[in-house]
């Protein structure tokens, strides 16, 4: 009983701390802390964005480095008239 007691003493306390000692008042710490959070969510899509934009590269690079082969093998093959 004395631990529950003693909880709720130091929660009360620290809320009454916090009201009092608060840099700003609580609307604009909910405006700070929703900015914050679009904030984080937009570095959060820009990290998935680069990352899917990385993959395209490589799938790009792979695609060309493949045709590049086929082509110049195809053209030699013309070439040397076996097509």
């Amino acid at each position: 009983m004395k631990f529950i007691a003693g909880l709720l003493v130091g929660f009360g306390l620290g809320v009454a701390a916090g009201l009092l000692l608060a840099p700003q008042s609580g609307e604009a710490t909910r405006a700070q802390l929703s900015e914050q959070g679009i904030q984080l969510s937009a570095g959060a899509l820009n990290d998935e964005i680069r990352t899917r934009a990385q993959e395209a590269l490589v799938q790009g690079r792979d695609l060309y480095a493949r045709t590049k082969t086929e082509l110049s093998e195809r053209y030699s093959r013309a070439k040397s008239g076996e097509l």
